[in-house]
């Protein structure tokens, strides 16, 4: 896996602006997706199954993680 995420095609938030801190994601070879922090591109990466990445994209359509939304209850 190490070796697909070197090779990995990066792509940042098309909301980053040129900002740098943004997250980049990566399909990876074996359908997984890969996501890193665009400041530490030598850094920890999370990989997500492409379920558990269809379930997050899905969420966040869903404004499930709008701060709004996470303090509602608080």
């Amino acid at each position: 896996m190490q070796n697909d995420i070197m090779k990995a095609a990066w792509r940042r938030a098309s909301y980053c602006n040129g900002a740098t801190a943004c997250v980049e994601v990566a399909p990876l070879a074996d359908g997984n997706v890969a996501l890193r922090d665009s400041k530490q591109h030598d850094g920890p990466v999370l990989v997500f199954t492409p379920s558990e990445w269809a379930a997050f994209v899905a969420g966040v359509q869903d404004r499930q993680f709008d701060l709004e939304t996470l303090t509602a209850g608080v």
